[in-house]
């Protein structure tokens, strides 16, 4: 079954955004976009018209919205060999775009901007969407990132990303699982960009509290063996892939920290996320956590067993 790519609308500057990220990707993986607009049915509280003396708005109100059309033009305009289509479903928004998600290559949605912490609040929606998709979301907010791409090459046909632009890759070694290294592989291959690995690792918690610092061979025996893992675990994607550049840092520290460096200079960052059934919890690491709020770049976030 031919998958597509699909974003969600809700007329916000940053579904705008991820509108137009979602069309540059699909040309790049030569596949249809779907705009999908869920129109929640509106239900006027309990005795709001006999109180208030006020006819409740008729639900067909909400849907002569003119933003999904808009957006379809703006976008067909600017991608004229494009394949879009457009829906507007009625329903909860998170159900509706969850449910979308199981059967797209991708589905891409917007943040909302900066918060009160100087990071990126990727709102309610996004966040419960991500919480229980099984396919990969990409998270997109305003950016550098829209002047990286460029929209045509010289046979005028697929677009491509600035070779300075690497997508960037978080590689927990204790679960180098193959979804997540495939989607990232496959996206670095897809943009013809290089695919820097970053594996971030911690020093034992016993030299936490010792009092005597870490004798240098101890701590270069320990950086050689992370490294060597690190190796070790891309070695057969770089023999699936050869085509790709790959780009190895293994550093002490967070992770998170390393990761949202390393966004600073990426056209896309790369995160998984554990598959969990529960109905309760954000389903969220700390590490996606962390990249989803303060990576400049977009935020792909790949679940895994």
């Amino acid at each position: 079954m031919s998958r597509t790519v699909v974003v969600g609308l809700d007329g916000s500057p940053a579904s705008l955004a991820a509108a137009e990220w979602a069309a540059r990707e699909a040309r790049l993986r030569r596949l249809p976009l779907k705009l999908l607009h869920a129109v929640e049915h509106w239900a006027p509280p309990y005795g709001y018209a006999s109180l208030a003396g006020i006819s409740a708005p008729a639900p067909a109100a909400y849907w002569d919205d003119p933003m999904p059309r808009d957006t379809f033009d703006q976008l067909a305009e600017r991608h004229p060999d494009l394949d879009i289509s457009m829906e507007q479903v009625e329903g909860q928004p998170v159900s509706v775009l969850a449910g979308a998600a199981q059967e797209a290559e991708v589905l891409v949605l917007g943040s909302r901007g900066l918060g009160a912490m100087t990071g990126f609040l990727i709102g309610s929606v996004s966040r419960a969407v991500l919480a229980h998709a099984e396919r990969p979301v990409v998270v997109v907010r305003t950016g550098p990132w829209m002047d990286s791409v460029c929209l045509s090459t010289p046979d005028g046909n697929r677009p491509q990303v600035s070779a300075c632009q690497p997508v960037v890759l978080g590689l927990d070694l204790s679960r180098p699982c193959d979804e997540l290294l495939d989607y990232a592989f496959d996206a670095a291959a897809t943009r013809r960009t290089p695919l820097h690995v970053v594996h971030g690792w911690s020093m034992p918690p016993a030299y936490d509290f010792g009092p005597a610092p870490i004798a240098p061979e101890v701590r270069d025996g320990m950086a050689t063996a992370q490294a060597t893992a690190l190796g070790n675990a891309l070695r057969p994607w770089r023999g699936k892939y050869p085509e790709v550049r790959v780009e190895e840092e293994s550093s002490v520290g967070p992770a998170a920290r390393h990761l949202v460096e390393a966004a600073a200079d990426a056209c896309l960052v790369v995160v998984g996320r554990r598959l969990r059934r529960s109905a309760v919890g954000t389903h969220l690491g700390p590490v996606a956590h962390a990249v989803l709020h303060h990576s400049p770049a977009p935020v792909a976030v790949v679940p895994h067993p």
